[in-house]
């Protein structure tokens, strides 16, 4: 099995998660869980991508809106994260 993050499957339902590919297809994850992920899916993909190449994709995304863009700049940048 492909090393991959620990979040529900159900945010990504309409891929064949056994044969996504996690590290290339990094944007939609990101963006799944930024718009409905919860507290534990946020600091797993914190952990598995990382804040830098999360920020790079709130930048990137044409699909999140703007107010979705600033929650998720200063919560990566707040404490809540560790409270996972």
């Amino acid at each position: 099995m492909q090393n991959r993050p620990d979040i529900a499957d159900a945010l990504l339902w309409e891929y064949d998660l056994k044969t996504f590919h996690w590290d290339k297809s990094y944007k939609i994850v990101i963006e799944r869980v930024l718009e409905r992920g919860n507290l534990k899916e946020w600091a797993e993909i914190v952990r598995f991508y990382g804040k830098e190449q999360i920020l790079e994709t709130i930048e990137w995304s044409a699909q999140l809106r703007e107010k979705e863009k600033e929650f998720s700049r200063f919560f990566l940048n707040s404490e809540f994260l560790n409270a996972a």
